[in-house]
């Protein structure tokens, strides 16, 4: 698996490698804090923000993370970000996740086509024999659009990290398949078709 930087784009979306230079952008898009709610780190103002891509690309540095600024072509905003994670290369696995959309985005062409580039990569360019996802027991939201996307839900970690606010978060943990792939790159292109769905 030669995970390295690289720009993903598709008809309404790009997927730019993460620069400190995306600041400004992404600060704006991530200000709403209830973006935040069920993430380990609340990245809001420029300076929470900041430190929020500086982890990334430190992960990026160290081989664990890729990280993405998610653009709308039609805008030229950048509406928000989404990193490869836990990349393990000698077993053909990795994790999306660290996604968030500027709300105004929402529910709309952005998260869904952002995932098919995604997941096309990660299967069909590293092969991939599996890509993960976690989200907040507490996430219902999450946890719907993932079974939409044709996501397993495998089993829930247990007390698996303390956030914030000291919340002891239990996280629910989705997987896709090499050979289930497919399946999920046809349901991908029939809901980019009808607008978009997630968050």
């Amino acid at each position: 698996m030669d995970v390295k930087p690289v720009t993903l784009s598709g008809q309404h979306v790009t997927l730019l490698p993460l620069s400190m230079d995306h600041l400004p952008g992404l600060a704006e898009a991530g200000k709403e804090p209830s973006l935040w709610l069920y993430s380990p780190t609340a990245a809001t103002g420029t300076e929470g923000m900041r430190a929020y891509l500086q982890e990334a690309l430190d992960g990026q540095a160290a081989g664990t993370v890729l990280p993405f600024t998610t653009m709308d072509k039609a805008s030229g905003r950048i509406v928000g970000s989404s990193r490869f994670a836990a990349i393990d290369r000698k077993n053909k696995r990795l994790e999306i996740g660290w996604t968030w959309i500027d709300p105004a985005f929402q529910r709309s062409h952005v998260n869904t086509e952002a995932k098919m580039l995604m997941l096309q990569h990660a299967f069909e360019v590293l092969g991939c024999m599996r890509v993960e996802f976690k989200t907040d027991q507490l996430n219902v939201k999450s946890q719907t659009a993932l079974g939409r996307l044709g996501a397993v839900q495998e089993g829930t970690f247990r007390k698996h990290m303390i956030m914030p606010d000291g919340r002891i978060r239990h996280s629910v943990y989705f997987s896709i398949l090499d050979e289930e792939w497919p399946a999920v790159r046809t349901r991908l292109a029939e809901r980019l078709a009808q607008g978009g769905f997630g968050k």
